[in-house]
């Protein structure tokens, strides 16, 4: 009689659900902040490459490198911005970090050219 109460209990599957969820909860928890977090990288790329277009034809209109540099600055917060003359272009490059998911950063980068003259 004694044997038959325990391979019940053995076979019994009550909290096996509960296991479950706990091991694949902090998985999708995860999985989640990540996505969130490419997400906020991609619309930051996506500001900066705007910025840095802004930037560019600023530059190409005679508008000085401070007035570049704030406007990429005021779209992406930390960016660091350059700016190249050669073959009748200017360029403007930007870099910044993006953070991801709390400890995790992201590097992104963007450039943009304009027709030097505003032409």
């Amino acid at each position: 009689m004694r044997g038959r109460g325990l391979s019940r209990r053995l076979r019994d599957d009550r909290g096996a659900a509960t296991a479950e969820l706990a091991v694949a909860l902090p998985v999708v928890v995860l999985t989640l902040l990540l996505g969130g977090g490419a997400l906020a990288a991609g619309t930051r790329q996506v500001a900066m490459q705007d910025a840095v277009a802004d930037a560019a034809r600023l530059l190409a209109r005679g508008e000085g490198d401070a007035a570049a540099s704030h406007t990429v600055h005021r779209a992406v917060a930390g960016a660091q911005t350059s700016v190249g003359r050669h073959d009748g272009l200017i360029c403007v490059s930007a870099e910044a970090v993006v953070p991801i998911a709390g400890a995790l950063t992201l590097p992104i980068r963007t450039s943009s050219c304009a027709l030097d003259g505003g032409l």
